[in-house]
């Protein structure tokens, strides 16, 4: 798994345990929702700080607690 996957897949379950649709998440949060769906769909080479920033403001969380699972610690090095 890469960073971009472990984004998406944050996005994904914070959706789900909210019961918001990225389309929801996307108007709450006034990140495009061409932008989420391009973050989801692993088309989003980087979805930038800000972007994670405006959807962790939509969920009601910080950033720490968006890269805070066992998901991201355990990420591999993404330096070639």
């Amino acid at each position: 798994m890469n960073t971009r996957e472990a984004v998406a897949n944050r996005i994904k379950e914070l959706c789900s345990e909210r019961g918001i649709t990225p389309n929801g998440i996307s108007i709450i949060s006034g990140v495009p929702q061409a932008t989420v769906k391009s973050i989801l769909n692993g088309e989003s080479q980087n979805p930038g700080v800000v972007n994670i920033k405006k959807l962790c403001d939509g969920f009601e969380i910080t950033l720490g607690e968006f890269f805070s699972t066992p998901e991201f610690d355990t990420l591999e090095q993404e330096i070639k």
